[in-house]
């Protein structure tokens, strides 16, 4: 199973504690591009190749156009 190009639910969680009027527009910038960018590779990458930890994330998070997680 390949998590490559996904960012890990640590990455998410601590861009997501601190607040975007806390952050510069580099910082904001960077995290919008991130986001994105998994986004992406969570709707191309299989179901059964994700990671335990990567389907908990997107179904969370909403990143997963079939939100199964078993």
């Amino acid at each position: 199973m390949s998590d490559m190009g996904r960012q890990s639910l640590g990455d998410k969680a601590s861009a997501a504690v601190k607040p975007d009027s806390e952050k510069s527009y580099v910082e904001q910038a960077t995290d919008y591009v991130k986001g994105t960018l998994d986004s992406i590779s969570s709707a191309a990458q299989p179901q059964d190749q994700k990671s335990t930890t990567q389907k908990i994330g997107d179904a969370v998070s909403g990143d997963n156009t079939n939100r199964n997680v078993a």
